[in-house]
């Protein structure tokens, strides 16, 4: 990765766009689906790299930044949303002691504090969990809502009267709560009273105790198993049936509250031991402190004791304590300036690898899986680590009996981060370059780390996800065969491979024995299939599921070809590595190497090539009709280069095919006519080398008028 001082302004530009659609996917992985891919460690490396190019690009900054978004949207949860009356903030994160140092030295410089002034600052474990909003109205709880994106969260209210730690009253508080610490003075709620409105922020967590205990439970019965404890308080609670979460063991920690009609007490560790006094727990680890050296010396401590506490910490939170002065503060785009999270390095443990499994996914996807001897990382039993893909396990040059250092963050897979043993002398591990399930090649596309398995429609791991693609609405689209269907149906050996599907009308008597199953209901599934034999020849190869070959380009496959079976014959010409076969797929406009290679790896595999034809003496996909009309352009080839002005690319296009013309996207001695734009450039030239004719857009509009 360049160091940010040396990109161009092209190049950042271009970061920042892959780093806001990337920290997006794994906020929504992380806050709405509840299943992080990452570790907290490499989501927080990939915040402070676009921090550190928006820094050095100010003026490139994304409306779409993720310095600018909280949490993941709610849009596809089943509960009700709620608007935050008072944004919920995220915060910001520091990672070493200098970090700490100048998140004080910034406080300071901004409030313009004198030499001698203190900067009393709170610090408190920072539990991970799932954040929650409580609003109390004359100390009553009316409302419960997660914080979703921090604008919209959704109403868990009739969930969170099943957990314990929260009440549904305050307890009113007449100043004999918890001792504030010296120099606060006392707490002030005698003179106040309850407020009207109170609104009481904090974490949903699972204990690990509980965790194992639920976890253990779920097996028993053999039901899915939860990946860590905040996945498990996160499900918990999002549950439609409030039954559901009075049935888990959920608990409670305030860190502190949003919008209040009064708050009762002027700072910040006075307001929490108030809170307290009302029956509402808060960490018993929060502390007022008044140095950094004291502030560093209670996150050691915290560090120290992180794997005896009875829940998972992965920091500590800052907080300035007076809060005139967190007023005057105030908020960035998504987190105040009063507040720093102090996040813990990731957590490391040594032990040996056994073996290296290959897990096949349900895209073909091959998965390194490490077996480890077991090691207690964090507290946790790690058996199982990810190598990811075959270039790190090169990079790491691990082998079966090597000693590694395994790195747990965020409570995701554990990772391998080093290998202790690389240098002995054995062989590297062999990646497979078959399939491990079907035996089929396994390959990686040139500019890919991913090798995946070429046996799609009849490798096992892969045959439930290829089915279901295969009859989907923009494939055969046939309808009563979902992926349920699918998966009773290959359960039962009624199917195999896709062209089992047109002889189910085989297996009527025994469909019709099934539970479920009716005769109105099986004759319907049966004319669905007999009415997608004579399939369209482009949804029939998109339905194949080769890989780059989408919609769009299967239809533009057939429309060059002919036919499907025409396809099929280019296809084992490509796989034969015939040079003309390439050029002549490569030829089609807006079709490149990528999709040729795809092509020739799918037929190379036999499985495949006897699976077409299978399919193709089933289904007998009609052949390619072209609406263009006949015209002197009919059959010939025309190149459109340059900007076009008075049309875009796909219009043009379309006016070629509307003249029964092909539109190619590159020059050579078989194109008819070139149609170049303003900034026509080396086409332009071939096209003179070669004789080729060339008029403007206005000479083109004309040829169309006149078609």
């Amino acid at each position: 990765m360049k160091d940010v001082t040396m990109l161009t302004e092209a190049e950042a530009a271009i970061e920042l766009q892959r780093l806001a659609k990337k920290i997006a996917h794994h906020n929504r992985r992380y806050h709405a689906e509840d299943s992080p891919e990452i570790s907290d460690a490499d989501y927080d490396a990939l915040v402070r790299r676009n921090n550190e190019l928006e820094a050095a690009f100010p003026h490139l900054i994304r409306a779409d930044s993720p310095s600018r978004m909280v949490g993941a949207g709610v849009e596809a949860s089943p509960l009700t949303k709620v608007r935050h009356e008072q944004r919920m903030m995220s915060l910001d994160n520091g990672f070493s002691d200098e970090d700490i140092a100048e998140f004080v030295g910034r406080v300071r410089r901004y409030l313009a504090l004198p030499e001698g002034e203190v900067l009393a600052l709170t610090a408190e474990d920072k539990i991970d969990g799932l954040s929650l909003s409580l609003r109390y109205e004359e100390g009553v709880l009316v409302r419960a809502a997660t914080r979703g994106d921090g604008e919209v969260g959704e109403d868990v209210t009739a969930n969170v009267r099943m957990i314990a730690d929260i009440p549904e009253a305050l307890v009113p508080c007449d100043g004999r709560g918890p001792s504030p610490t010296a120099g606060d003075g006392p707490l002030p709620s005698q003179g106040i009273g309850m407020p009207k409105v109170f609104e009481i922020r904090g974490e949903v967590y699972m204990s690990k105790a509980d965790f194992t205990a639920l976890n253990a439970a779920q097996a028993e019965r053999g039901e899915k198993l939860f990946a860590n404890p905040r996945n498990a308080a996160a499900g918990s609670l999002r549950q439609k049936d409030a039954k559901v979460t009075a049935a888990r063991p959920l608990r409670f920690l305030a860190h502190g509250w949003g919008v209040a009609s009064e708050v009762p007490g002027e700072t910040q560790h006075v307001v929490m031991q108030v809170i307290a006094a009302m029956g509402v727990p808060i960490s018993p680890l929060l502390r007022r402190i008044e140095s950094l050296d004291d502030l560093l010396a209670h996150y050691r401590e915290i560090e120290r004791i992180r794997a005896d506490l009875p829940y998972d910490i992965d920091g500590v939170v800052y907080k300035v304590d007076r809060l005139d002065w967190q007023a005057r503060l105030g908020f960035v785009a998504k987190a105040p300036r009063w507040a720093l999270a102090h996040k813990f390095p990731a957590e490391r443990a040594e032990t040996t690898l056994q073996a290296i499994d290959i897990q096949v996914g349900r895209t073909g996807k091959l998965t390194p899986v490490g077996r480890l001897t077991p090691v207690t990382v964090g507290g946790v039993v790690v058996s199982n680590v990810t190598l990811h893909n075959r270039d790190e396990i090169a990079r790491l040059g691990v082998r079966p009996g090597d000693r590694v250092v395994v790195q747990r963050a965020g409570d995701v897979i554990p990772q391998v981060v080093e290998n202790l043993t690389r240098d002995e002398v054995r062989e590297p591990y062999a990646f497979p370059d078959h399939c491990p399930v079907c035996a089929s090649e396994a390959v990686a596309e040139e500019g890919e780390v991913d090798v995946r398995c070429t046996g799609g429609l009849i490798c096992a791991a892969q045959k439930l996800e290829r089915l279901r693609h295969f009859v989907s609405r923009a494939a055969l689209d046939i309808d009563g065969l979902g992926e349920r269907t699918i998966a009773e149906f290959l359960d039962a050996g009624l199917i195999d491979r896709p062209g089992d599907i047109f002889r189910l009308k085989k297996h009527r008597s025994a469909i019709l024995a099934r539970e479920g199953w009716q005769e109105k209901s099986v004759d319907n599934l049966l004319a669905s299939i007999e009415a997608r034999r004579g399939a369209d020849p482009g949804r029939f190869l998109f339905a194949l599921g080769i890989r780059h070959v989408g919609s769009v380009t299967a239809k533009d496959l057939v429309k060059a070809f002919g036919s499907a079976e025409a396809v099929g014959a280019i296809g084992h010409r490509l796989a034969s590595g015939e040079v003309e076969a390439v050029a002549e797929v490569t030829s089609i406009d807006g079709i490149g190497p990528a999709v040729a290679e795809a092509l020739g790896d799918f037929f190379h595999e036999p499985h495949n090539a006897e699976l077409f034809d299978d399919l193709i003496a089933e289904v007998r996909p009609a052949p390619f009709v072209s609406t263009a009309r006949e015209t002197e352009w009919s059959g010939k080839t025309i190149v459109f280069t340059g900007k076009l002005e008075t049309m875009s690319r796909d219009e043009a296009k379309a006016q070629a095919e509307r003249l029964g013309a092909k539109a190619a996207g590159s020059i050579s001695a078989k194109t008819d006519l070139l149609v170049a734009g303003p900034g026509a450039g080396s086409k332009l030239k071939k096209a003179a080398e070669l004789g080729v004719r060339v008029v403007d857009e206005a000479e083109w509009a004309e040829i169309m008028a006149s078609a």
